[in-house]
C-alpha cells in the first residue's frame, strides 16, 4: 500500500521532526536544486525505530509544498516474492489504473530499462520525487528497475529517496548507486545515517506530551533507557498516557518496565530481518551476556571466523540491538530473552553448556561461568558444581539470597555423589531459611532421605553420615522435632556404631524425642531409663546431662556429664546444638559462668558455619543463664541478638513460644507488666502448643497474670505448665519454679499452696542447685492476702529451712552472685510484702526481747531432709521449755525419720499423703507423729509448725 505523505503545508510549511533539523535543511536544499533540474539520489539508514519513515514522510510533505510531484511506496516482507509489486505502487500514482496484473505494466521478463521508462518520462514533464521506504524488502524486478533508474538520473529532474533498515544490510548486488561514469556534480548523492535523539530532543518530545514540567530525574532516566530511539519513546509515552501516569520520579519503576517491554517488542520485530549467520552471532552474544568476547562468538556461532566475526558485529551495530561499549552485548536482558526465545529448550541449554565450558577453559570468573550454567542442562563436570557453590557463597555473603538459591538449585541438577548432594541440600536450606523456613525444612528432609531411586539399604560412607549429621542438627536446633525423628533414627542406623557421627545422630534423635509434644498429643516421650549408665560418646553425655538436670535427680552426675560433653577434646565430636543442651544443664545446676563460656564457643562455631538455628538456640540458653544470674541487661541483649539472628517467623511452631516467654519475663523483671502482657498477646502459628517452649509460655503468662491480680487465671496457667512438665518427667524446679509461683496465687494457709511449696522445696533440696534453693526457700511475698502476713515476716530470724539448705550450699560450687551469707541475710531481712488489695496490714505483735522472732503465727513451713542433705547440727546449748513441759526440761532430739514426718505434717499433708511421699505405711506415720508430739511437748498437729520453728530459732547460729 502507498505510504501516506505529509499533510498539506500550513502557512509556515511542514513541521520539522524533532531532532532532525540538519536533515531537514539538507532535504530542503536538494528539493530546491531539483526544481532547478538537478537530480539527487538519497538513502536514509538507521536501526529500527530511529525515524526513517518519519523523515521520508517529511520529505514528501516538503516536496508537495514546493510543487514537486511525489510518488511514494513502501516495500513489505509479504510482497517480496510478488514480481513488480513495488513498481506497481509507484506507477499506480503516476499512471492511474496500473496494477501488477494490468496491461500497462511490463511483463516479468522485461528489462530494467523498460521498467523505469515511465518514471523518466514523468520526470521530464515535471520534477518528480520517488520515495521508497524499506527498500530491503523490494521484490527483485522492482529493485533492478530502481537500480537502472539511478544510473539514468543525469540530466533528469528526478530525486530518488530510499530508506533501508540497518538490521538488514544490503548484499553486494542490492545497492542503488548512480552511474559510475557520471560526473559527481551532475547527480547529488547522499547517505543519511540517522543518529539517536539528543537529550534536548527527548525533553522536547516529553514536553509536547505533557505541557507541564517533567522531572529532571525522569528525563535523565528516559534518555538512558530509551537510547534516543523515537519509536521507543513513542511507545513509552503512549503507555504512560494510557495509564494516566505523570512523568514524575515516583514512576521511574514504571518507566523501566515500559522501556524493557518496548525494547523486547522492537527486538522481536527486528529478528526476522537478520540472515541466519547474523542471528547465530546474536544468539552467541545473548548467551555470553556481559562476558562476551570475539573468541566466544567464534566458538559458539556456526559461521563467523575472524575476521568474519568483526564484520558480523559491524553489521549488527546497525540494528540498534547492541549496546555501546568495548564488549559485544545486547541492550537489555529483555532483548536477550527475545533473541533466545526462538530456540527450543534443548538447543538453548546446549548453547549455554558450550559457552560455560569455553568460559571455564578460558579461566573466566565464577560469575561468568555460573551465569552461563544457569541456562544450561547438566554438564556432568565437577568444575560446574564447584563454581556454582563458590558463587552461591559469594551471593549469600553479599545478602543476595535469591541468587544463592538459584545457583544451589542448579547445582543439584548435576550428577553428584551422595555426600555432596546432602551438603548442597543443607546449603540450600541455610540459604532459603530467612525467606521460606518451611521450604528449608523440606530441603533438610531430602538431605536425610536416601537418594532418589535407591533400591534399598546400602552402605553409607562416612562423608555422607557427617553431612546428614549437620542437616539433622539444623532441624533439631530450629525446633523441628516431629517429622525428622524417624529420618534421624534411620541416619543413625546407617552410621558406624561407636563413631562420633553415630553418637551425634543418636544424641540429636534423643533431643528430638525429648522435644516432642505431650503424650496426650499422640507422642510418647523417651522412656525414663533410656539414658541410664554412662554414654558411649560425648554427644550422648550431653543429652544424658540435660535429661538428668531436667528430672532434677543427680546434680553431681549432671555436671560431670555436661562437662564431659563440653571438654575441649570432645568439642570436635559433639554437634554445637547438642553442646547447647549440655550448657543448659550447667545453667540448671547453677554453673552459669561455665555455661556462658561454653555458649560463647557455640556461637562462634555457629557463625562460622552460618547455622542460624544453632545460634538462636544458644542465645536462648544464654538469655536463661543471664536471667538466673540476675543480669537482666545482658539477658535482654542476648534475646535481642536471638531475635536478630532468628526472628520469630523462622522458628518451628514448637519452638516459637520460647522467645516470647523470655521477653515477657524480662519485661516483668523490669516492672513493666503491661508490656509483658502485650508480648504474650502475639499470635502464634498453629501447632505451637505441646512442646517444652509452650510450658515456658504458660509459666510466663501465669506470672504476668499474677502480677495483674488475675489469681485464678494465673493458677490455671501455672498448673497447666506443671502438668506438661511432669508429663515429660521434668520435675526440677530449677527448670521452671511453677509450684512456688502457683502457691502465690493462694493464701498462705491454703492446702494447695502449702502442698506446692512443700513439694518445690523438697525437689529443690534434692537437686541442690543454689539458685533453685534460693527460689524455693525464699519467703513468700504477700500476694497471699492475709492481714498481717507482711508484718509477721519482718524481723524473722534465720529459719530452720535455710539452715537445712546450708549443707547443700556448702558442698555445691557457687558460681553466681549467690552465697551463703547473702542467702542468710535474705532470710533475716526479707523484703516487705504488699497485703491483699483493700486489706490493711496491721503490725504484728513483737516480743520485747531484742532479736526475737514473731510472738505468734506461722511464719514458715518445716521441711523434711532430702537424700544427701542433713537437717543441721544438733542443738549444743540448753533447750527452751516446751509449750507444756516445765522449765528446765528440754525435749529430746527427733530422729531423722520423725523429723521428716513432722516436717511434712507441718506443711499440711495428711497422713496418707505423707505415707505415699515417704513410701511407708500410714501406721508408721502415726507412730512417728506420736513420738514427735511427745518429744516436742505439744498436744497435736496444730502446734507442730510452731514447735519446729521455735526449735530451729533457738538453735545457735
Amino acid at each position: 500500500m502507498p505510504r501516506t505523505t505529509a499533510a498539506p503545508p500550513g502557512p509556515g510549511g511542514p513541521a520539522v521532526p524533532v531532532g532532525r533539523d540538519a536533515e531537514d535543511r539538507l532535504l530542503r536544499g536538494l528539493l530546491a536544486d531539483l526544481r532547478r533540474g538537478r537530480p539527487a539520489l538519497v538513502e536514509v539508514g538507521g536501526p529500527p525505530g530511529i525515524g526513517r519513515s518519519t523523515l521520508l514522510d517529511h520529505a514528501a510533505a516538503l516536496a508537495t509544498d514546493a510543487g514537486v510531484r511525489v510518488a511514494a511506496a513502501a516495500a513489505s516482507p509479504e510482497e517480496t516474492c510478488l514480481p513488480h509489486g513495488l513498481a506497481a505502487q509507484l506507477l499506480g500514482q503516476l499512471l492511474p489504473g496500473t496494477t501488477p496484473a494490468g496491461p500497462d505494466l511490463p511483463h516479468d521478463r522485461a528489462r530494467p530499462g523498460e521498467l523505469c521508462a515511465a518514471f523518466l518520462t514523468a520526470a521530464r514533464g515535471r520534477p518528480l520525487l520517488l520515495v521508497v521506504d524499506d527498500v530491503q524488502w523490494a521484490d527483485t524486478p522492482s529493485l533492478r528497475g530502481l537500480q537502472a533508474l539511478a544510473r539514468r538520473l543525469a540530466g533528469v529532474p528526478l530525486m530518488l529517496l530510499t530508506s533501508r533498515n540497518g538490521a538488514a544490510p544490503p548484499g553486494p548486488y542490492d545497492r542503488i548507486e548512480p552511474c559510475p561514469l557520471a560526473d559527481g556534480r551532475s547527480v547529488a548523492r547522499h547517505v543519511l545515517e540517522l543518529p539517536p535523539l539528543s537529550a534536548e530532543a527527548v525533553g522536547r518530545v516529553l514536553a509536547d506530551t505533557w505541557p507541564g514540567s517533567v522531572d529532571a530525574a525522569f528525563l535523565a532516566e528516559a534518555v538512558r533507557r530509551l537510547d534516543g530511539n523515537p519509536a521507543l519513546l513513542r511507545s513509552v509515552t503512549a503507555r504512560f498516557v494510557r495509564h494516566g501516569w505523570p512523568p514524575r520520579t515516583a514512576h521511574l519503576a514504571d518507566l523501566a518496565e515500559s522501556a524493557a517491554e518496548a525494547v523486547r517488542e522492537r527486538t522481536v520485530r527486528t529478528l526476522p530481518l537478520l540472515p541466519g549467520e547474523l542471528l547465530g552471532v546474536l544468539r552467541a552474544i545473548a548467551v555470553a551476556g556481559p562476558d562476551c568476547t570475539p573468541g566466544l562468538i567464534e566458538a559458539l556461532a556456526p559461521g563467523p571466523r575472524a575476521p568474519g566475526t568483526a564484520r558480523a558485529l559491524s553489521l549488527l551495530s546497525g540494528t540498534g540491538l547492541l549496546a555501546d561499549g568495548p564488549r559485544p552485548a545486547l541492550r537489555s536482558g529483555a532483548a536477550a530473552r527475545a533473541v533466545l526465545a526462538g530456540l527450543g529448550t534443548e538447543p538453548r541449554e546446549e548453547l549455554h553448556a558450550r559457552a560455560a565450558a569455553w568460559a571455564h577453559r578460558a579461566a573466566l570468573s565464577d560469575r561468568a561461568v555460573t551465569r552461563m550454567l544457569l541456562g544450561s542442562g547438566p554438564v556432568g563436570a565437577p568444575w560446574a558444581v564447584a563454581a556454582l557453590r563458590r558463587r552461591a557463597a559469594e551471593e549469600r555473603a553479599a545478602g543476595r539470597t535469591a541468587g544463592a538459591v538459584r545457583l544451589l538449585e542448579r547445582a543439584l541438577r548435576e550428577p553428584v555423589p551422595e555426600a555432596l548432594r546432602v551438603r548442597l541440600l543443607t546449603e540450600l536450606a541455610t540459604a532459603v531459611l530467612p525467606t521460606a523456613p518451611d521450604a528449608a525444612s523440606r530441603h533438610l528432609y531430602r538431605a536425610l532421605d536416601p537418594p532418589p531411586g535407591a533400591a534399598g539399604p546400602a552402605p553409607v560412607d562416612p562423608a555422607t553420615v557427617r553431612a546428614r549429621l549437620r542437616a539433622a542438627e539444623l532441624l533439631v536446633a530450629r525446633g523441628d522435632f516431629l517429622t525428622p525423628a524417624a529420618r534421624i533414627a534411620r541416619a543413625a542406623a546407617g552410621a558406624e556404631p561407636g563413631s562420633a557421627e553415630h553418637s551425634g545422630l543418636r544424641a540429636l534423635h534423643a533431643l528430638a524425642e525429648l522435644g516432642r509434644p505431650d503424650p496426650e498429643d499422640g507422642c510418647v516421650p523417651l522412656p525414663a531409663g533410656s539414658w541410664s549408665g554412662r554414654p558411649e560418646r560425648a554427644a550422648e553425655a550431653a543429652v544424658a546431662a540435660w535429661l538428668t538436670a531436667q528430672r532434677g535427680e543427680d546434680i553431681g552426675g549432671a555436671r560431670a556429664l555436661a562437662r564431659a560433653a563440653l571438654a575441649p577434646e570432645a568439642r570436635a565430636h559433639v554437634p554445637p546444638a547438642v553442646r547447647a543442651a549440655a550448657a543448659h544443664a550447667l545453667v540448671l545446676s547453677g554453673d552459669t559462668e561455665e555455661a556462658r563460656g561454653a555458649l560463647d564457643g557455640i556461637l562462634v562455631c555457629a557463625a562460622r558455619r552460618d547455622a542460624r538455628p544453632v545460634a538462636g538456640a544458644a542465645l536462648l540458653v544464654t538469655c536463661l543463664a543471664e536471667l538466673r544470674g540476675g543480669r537482666d541487661a545482658a539477658a535482654s541483649e542476648a534475646l535481642d541478638r536471638c531475635e536478630e539472628v532468628m526472628p520469630a517467623r523462622l522458628w518451628h511452631p514448637l519452638m516459637a513460644p520460647a522467645p516470647l516467654a523470655l521477653r515477657a519475663l524480662l519485661d516483668l523483671r523490669r516492672g513493666d507488666a503491661d508490656a509483658a502482657a502485650r508480648i504474650l498477646e502475639t499470635p502464634l502459628p498453629p501447632a505451637a502448643e505441646g512442646g517444652l517452649a509452650w510450658a515456658h509460655l504458660l509459666y510466663a503468662r501465669g506470672r504476668v497474670r499474677l502480677a495483674a491480680g488475675e489469681r485464678d487465671r494465673a493458677l490455671a496457667d501455672l498448673l497447666e505448665c506443671g502438668r506438661r512438665l511432669l508429663a515429660r518427667q521434668a520435675a526440677n524446679p530449677a527448670l521452671l519454679p511453677w509450684r512456688s509461683a502457683a502457691a502465690r496465687t493462694r493464701d498462705p494457709d491454703d492446702p494447695l499452696a502449702v502442698r506446692l511449696l512443700a513439694e518445690e522445696r523438697r525437689l529443690a533440696l534434692r537437686w541442690g542447685s543454689p539458685l533453685a534453693l534460693a527460689t524455693a526457700l525464699a519467703p513468700r511475698p504477700g500476694g497471699a492476702g492475709t492481714p498481717g502476713a507482711a508484718a509477721r515476716a519482718r524481723g524473722r530470724a534465720a529459719g530452720w529451712r535455710y539452715r537445712q539448705a546450708l549443707v547443700a550450699l556448702g558442698t555445691a560450687p557457687v558460681t553466681g552472685q549467690l552465697t551463703v551469707d547473702s542467702l542468710l541475710a535474705a532470710d533475716r531481712t526479707p523484703a516487705p510484702s504488699a497485703p491483699h488489695p483493700g486489706t490493711p496490714a496491721p503490725a504484728a505483735p513483737r516480743d520485747p526481747r531484742p532479736g526475737s522472732g514473731p510472738a505468734s503465727g506461722r511464719s514458715g513451713r518445716a521441711r523434711r531432709t532430702p537424700h544427701g542433705v542433713g537437717r543441721g547440727p544438733a542443738p549444743a546449748g540448753p533447750q527452751p521449755p516446751s509449750a507444756s513441759g516445765s522449765a528446765g526440761t528440754a525435749p529430746a532430739r527427733l530422729t531423722d525419720a520423725e523429723y521428716r514426718v513432722a516436717a511434712l505434717a507441718a506443711d499440711g499433708l495428711p497422713n496418707r499423703a505423707i505415707a505415699g511421699e515417704l513410701a511407708v505405711t500410714p501406721r508408721t506415720v502415726e507412730q512417728h507423729l506420736t513420738k514427735a508430739y511427745r518429744k516436742l511437748g505439744i498436744r497435736g498437729r496444730p502446734q507442730l509448725a510452731a514447735a519446729l520453728e521455735r526449735t530451729a530459732t533457738e538453735e545457735p547460729t
